[in-house]
């Protein structure tokens, strides 16, 4: 991870908590008081976001002494202790929110990511994520799949080409909206991936016909189209299955014999994992 990328989304962090003040540390807490906690857990999981906590703190008061018991991508279970941290009772306060809120929200796509992994045990198929992030915090996300045992899909935009169903109509087609791909990172001298969408078996017939890509998405097939399709693309291509892939449907769809999953739910359907911030 980029360490300004991540500094700066501290700070903006921050900005958006802290304002003109923590009125309600400064009303009541002396300046000089010193203080510690600790971050206990409430609920079972996959710990992530821990060492995101420690820089939120050094942000905060480069002063303030954090010390991490637990690593991310552990399984973690309630009454576990996760850190301590000791310094300036106003700084740990202005710091509690944000590490919370952090922290319970990786943790919680860190445990939905590993239900998905555990699922797959045993087969080849891995689990992707999507660009179904929150929108300034998908660094973070993905961080968190990764910690769950899951892969990253592309990060955005730029590090890998999907043509999907709405490039493809744009475009003319099949045909036209990959041998535009191939004109355009021949002439800009970019090396990217390559990835189509397929619609139908019908679909995946053109685009084996056209060539010229690296991986297939199988999107919203049923399992006979998708056993189907992995028998016609063999192993000329990587395959994907994506669309509404449930935790239910996830190792049927892996038994077809496609190397990714991806499920747009490891980001966006999530329940953050219990977890406080107590005084001791």
């Amino acid at each position: 991870m980029h360490n300004k990328i991540l500094r700066d989304f501290i700070k903006g962090c921050l900005v958006e908590d802290i304002g003109d003040g923590d009125h309600s540390s400064l009303a009541c807490i002396p300046d000089g008081a010193e203080g510690r906690a600790r971050l206990l857990v409430k609920e079972a999981g996959v710990l992530s976001g821990c060492h995101i906590a420690g820089e939120v703190f050094r942000i905060i008061d480069k002063n303030i002494e954090f010390e991490p018991f637990i690593s991310d991508g552990s399984k973690i279970s309630p009454g576990d202790i996760v850190f301590h941290v000791s310094g300036k009772v106003r700084s740990i306060l202005k710091s509690e929110r944000l590490v919370l809120n952090i922290m319970q929200r990786m943790s919680g796509i860190a445990t939905s990511t590993n239900q998905y992994v555990v699922k797959l045990k045993g087969l080849k198929t891995k689990v992707l994520d999507t660009r179904k992030t929150t929108p300034g915090m998908r660094f973070l996300e993905k961080e968190a799949v990764r910690a769950g045992g899951g892969m990253n899909h592309r990060m955005g935009l730029y590090d890998m080409i999907m043509l999907k169903d709405n490039h493809i109509d744009y475009a003319g087609g099949i045909e036209d909206a990959i041998l535009n791909t191939k004109e355009y990172l021949s002439g800009t001298n970019k090396n990217l991936k390559v990835e189509i969408e397929a619609r139908n078996l019908n679909d995946v017939r053109k685009i084996l016909e056209t060539g010229g890509i690296d991986r297939i998405m199988l999107d919203n097939f049923n399992l006979n189209d998708t056993r189907e399709a992995v028998k016609l693309i063999g192993e000329r291509y990587e395959t994907e299955s994506s669309g509404g892939i449930t935790l239910e449907t996830i190792r049927a769809y892996a038994e077809c014999g496609v190397d990714f999953i991806s499920a747009g739910a490891l980001t966006h359907h999530i329940k953050s994992l219990d977890m406080s911030l107590k005084a001791f």
